[in-house]
């Protein structure tokens, strides 16, 4: 149930998306009166699922499901109809239209993807606001995983700075850190402030490790299992755990970590329990299952930390809005550079369908659907204006050499381009589902 809901996700926001980004081109070639002769949700090669004919424009769906197109008259694009170039130009053409409005009608759907963004982000601001958990709040420190430990954090270090730079929000550290490829984070550590250098070999297995830190807190139950050593203990929901075979413990990491190191055994836990204001301190034997556990839910991050939020009228919405689609633009174009980068390796990371489905929690949450959509609109526009041949990208740099040098590039090396160009966008399709495939079968 989990995998369809994530699948009906994607499938409506990569929909949605698609269709905004293709308006984008059929909008501006309207307004400049050039003919669309296609408006298409998915390829169709040989037939389509579904399809109507409204004035000059045939609208439809195909049948497979990699993105959308809109043909547009006297242009040569994926569809590689050459036949169509070689008659004189019309009015109505793409050709025939001067530079700037063939340069508008190209950026269009990059545009699009940028106002829909914007235009989340607004809703997403006004309906939800901001909340987060400010570093500042995070008084135990964090816990680090073994990458964490290899650059040199220890368990309860406390995130003063990345780079002299203070960071707020606590779930953009790890991104400041390998976006901006930070040569140093300073903790504090028992009292003292401690520098932790982040060789640049690390920034690649950092995307790879997105806990490389977590919030350090008390082990508080929450809830109970069925079964479980807990339960038949006597534990009860509130309950703190505080001790371990005599041994003083305050944190969930210590707990756990114990628990893999007395697997099967039957333990003395100390637990500390209010009761009508009262504190009482019990010890009780606890079995530890195989697997490590006891059958507890810990509380949640909420619970124990005080979170930060920040609510919006609609008036304040708009410019939040365009303040946090500008964030995420700058972001996702320091991701690319990574990409681009080859010694950082962040190639290895980059992946298809299979990554982009799995982002989309296994259970509907609009609030998570928009946010993700607001992502991967920006992420879209971003790679379109790449300037690759195929690509919107692509268009744009011939149609500025033509500004520019008031040379028109010949349809023979455009046709040469479209091709070159769709060789790397299918290697690059190829390249990033080998990724997923090596990630979910062989890693």
């Amino acid at each position: 149930m989990d995998i369809l809901i994530k699948i009906a996700q994607f499938v409506l926001s990569f929909s949605l998306l698609v269709i905004i980004h293709e308006f984008g081109h059929f909008l501006f070639a309207r307004i400049f009166k050039v003919r669309v002769e296609k408006f298409y949700l998915f390829f169709d090669p040989w037939f389509s699922l579904f399809k109507f004919k409204k004035g000059d424009t045939e609208y439809g769906i195909g049948w497979v499901p990699f993105g959308g197109y809109v043909k547009i008259s006297g242009m040569i694009d994926e569809s590689m109809d050459t036949e169509q170039m070689k008659q004189p130009a019309q009015p109505y053409e793409f050709r025939a239209k001067p530079a700037w409005q063939r340069l508008l009608i190209m950026v269009g759907g990059v545009l699009m993807n940028v106002v829909l963004a914007i235009a989340i982000y607004i809703g997403m601001s006004y309906a939800w606001g901001d909340r987060y958990l400010s570093n500042d709040n995070v008084k135990y420190g964090y816990v680090f995983n073994d990458l964490g430990k290899e650059i040199g954090f220890q368990n309860g270090d406390k995130i003063l700075d990345i780079e002299g730079e203070p960071v707020d929000d606590y779930a953009k550290i790890l991104p400041e850190i390998v976006f901006n490829q930070a040569e140093y984070v300073t903790v504090e550590r028992n009292g003292a402030q401690v520098r932790v250098d982040i060789p640049e070999s690390f920034i690649a297995r950092m995307l790879n490790s997105p806990d490389l830190l977590t919030v350090r807190m008390p082990f508080i139950i929450d809830q109970l299992g069925k079964d479980g050593g807990a339960k038949e203990a006597g534990m009860l929901p509130g309950d703190t755990l505080i001790s371990f075979n005599g041994e003083s413990m305050r944190y969930f990491d210590q707990f756990a970590q114990a628990f893999k190191e007395h697997r099967g055994e039957t333990v003395q836990i100390g637990v500390a329990r209010d009761s009508a204001g009262v504190t009482k301190i019990l010890t009780l034997p606890v079995k530890i299952s195989d697997d490590a556990i006891i059958g507890v839910y810990p509380v949640s991050v909420s619970k124990i930390f005080t979170l930060n939020t920040h609510s919006y009228t609609f008036w304040q919405a708009i410019p939040q809005g365009f303040k946090r689609a500008g964030a995420e633009i700058s972001s996702y174009w320091k991701q690319v550079k990574l990409i681009f980068t080859p010694k950082t390796e962040a190639y290895k990371s980059v992946g298809g369908i299979i990554s982009i489905g799995n982002i989309f929690p296994g259970f509907w949450s609009w609030q998570a659907f928009w946010s993700i959509t607001a992502f991967l609109s920006i992420a879209l526009a971003v790679m379109n204006i790449l300037p690759i041949p195929a690509l919107d990208g692509g268009h744009v740099l011939f149609l500025l050499y033509e500004v520019i040098t008031r040379r028109k590039p010949s349809e023979k090396f455009m046709e040469y381009a479209q091709v070159v160009g769709m060789i790397l966008v299918f290697g690059l399709i190829i390249a990033v589902t080998g990724n997923d495939i090596y990630r979910l079968f062989i890693k």
